[in-house]
């Protein structure tokens, strides 16, 4: 079985405005898709997440303890390699709709890979240029994407 402590922490590009982490968890693609694509699913590990329609442009929002819903959309899609979500999560915007405002949001792309033993999932999130603070929305979401991506390895490695 892949050990979580195997997986690296996620690292910041301050050049080109983005974040990275690749992990490996314990788990087939399928499992894997459908944690990052499913809203019940995610919202076992991520945030509590609803979201109307499917597929490119299904949008919705995502809930964590103690701020405000983030609004969300579907930005990309190729299942099961694939999947681009752009979120509002800037602090200098305060949300005040589901809608994404395109001027003041990043994109994270999880892109998944099978490997023999589970699968290979790399999140990307670029973007932060615009935001109001990109250092430190950078080291923000860097400390997020470890603790986040953690969970989910936690969650299958706990059931398999």
């Amino acid at each position: 079985m892949i050990s979580m402590t195997n997986n690296q922490a996620a690292v910041v590009d301050a050049d080109a405005f983005t974040v990275r982490r690749t992990i490996r968890i314990a788990a087939p693609i399928e499992k894997v898709w459908a944690a990052v694509t499913e809203p019940e699913h995610i919202s076992t590990w991520f945030g509590q997440a609803r979201f109307e329609g499917s597929g490119i442009g299904a949008h919705g929002t995502l809930n964590f303890p103690d701020y405000p819903p983030v609004p969300i959309r579907v930005e990309a899609l190729d299942a099961p390699r694939m999947v681009s979500y752009r979120w509002g999560n800037d602090d200098a915007s305060p949300v005040t709709t589901d809608e994404v405002d395109d001027d003041h949001s990043t994109v994270f792309t999880f892109t998944l890979e099978p490997l023999p033993d589970g699968t290979q999932l790399t999140v990307v999130e670029t973007g932060f240029e615009i935001t109001s603070d990109p250092a430190a929305n950078l080291e923000s979401h860097r400390g997020g994407w470890d603790s986040e991506l953690d969970k989910l390895v936690a969650l299958f490695e706990g059931h398999s």
